[in-house]
């Protein structure tokens, strides 16, 4: 801190002393009000020359950034990669939980950058469609499919709880469409929810919507081209192929090595993964928390 700023302090008291408001002595002296304020409020407890020594001594040099040690830059750095590229928030939770280290979700992403290449963040404020809310479980489902080679994934999700489901065909059919419906709704969603949507494909038709009011009160179809509808499910379905199934194609002899990588993977989903709409929670980690130590010790 130079000379003209400690003489800056010493005649916003001057000025002070005289009766003059904080906000004229704040508009004289080109500072902020809220500084003006925490100057005054430390003169009066510590006395102006102590408070301006102090306040020069503090001013001196750069602070020392905090450095944060390598193990703990190895530990972010494998939970990365264990949890398939996982976001920082997420990295933050298995830090904490595992290892009881905090950091920030800044820091982890200083730490991140030095080793891989991160996207930039969402844009935010974009135009949005339609989209049916939920309160409580049961209120919406959506459902889609992904397409896999000769194999065809048939996907649902609770938009409240994420609680999800996945369904491997070998035809994109309305017959199996059916299947799935039937599937996931006793075994993930109680069997009844208000509300069903998909998209306009022909696996949601035929057999699917002669069946499709048994199991809800209302079907929706999404409108084509409006992906912002149905984005718990494509956010699912990217999740599906990243920590999954992947990108690959799959021919039919190989559907029940798919359908058993599935179902470690939905094990994995509802008591492991966490969710930060869900409080950096799994959806069903309250029903076997037990499980979720399974992941962690292997």
């Amino acid at each position: 801190m130079d000379m003209r700023n400690s003489t800056v302090i010493t005649l916003c008291w001057e000025l002070y002393e005289q009766g003059i408001p904080k906000s004229h002595i704040a508009s004289r002296l080109g500072k902020n009000r809220e500084t003006i304020h925490i100057w005054i409020k430390n003169i009066e407890k510590q006395g102006l020359l102590s408070y301006v020594d102090r306040y020069e001594q503090a001013k001196k040099g750069e602070r020392k950034r905090r450095q944060v040690d390598p193990i703990t830059k190895r530990l972010v750095w494998n939970i990365r990669e264990r949890e398939f590229a996982c976001c920082g928030q997420k990295i933050q939770y298995f830090l904490e939980r595992e290892h009881g280290i905090h950091v920030s979700v800044p820091k982890i992403y200083e730490i991140l950058k030095e080793k891989y290449i991160i996207r930039s963040k969402w844009k935010k404020n974009k135009e949005r469609g339609f989209v049916p809310k939920a309160s409580m479980p049961g209120q919406v489902v959506q459902m889609d499919t992904i397409d896999f080679g000769d194999i065809f994934a048939f996907t649902a999700i609770d938009i409240f709880t994420r609680e999800a489901d996945v369904f491997l065909a070998p035809e994109l059919t309305a017959r199996y469409g059916f299947q799935f419906l039937s599937q996931s709704m006793n075994r993930r969603f109680h069997g009844h929810v208000h509300l069903i949507q998909t998209d306009g494909g022909p696996e949601f038709k035929a057999d699917f919507l002669n069946h499709v009011h048994g199991y809800c009160d209302r079907h929706r179809i999404a409108r084509p081209y409006r992906k912002n509808e149905q984005a718990y499910i494509e956010s699912f379905n990217r999740t599906v192929r990243k920590e999954c199934l992947g990108w690959s194609k799959y021919r039919t002899d190989q559907l029940q090595e798919c359908t058993e990588m599935v179902e470690s993977f939905l094990q994995r989903y509802h008591y492991h993964r966490p969710h930060m709409s869900l409080n950096m929670q799994p959806p069903l980690f309250d029903k076997k928390e037990a499980d979720c130590r399974i992941f962690t010790e292997n």
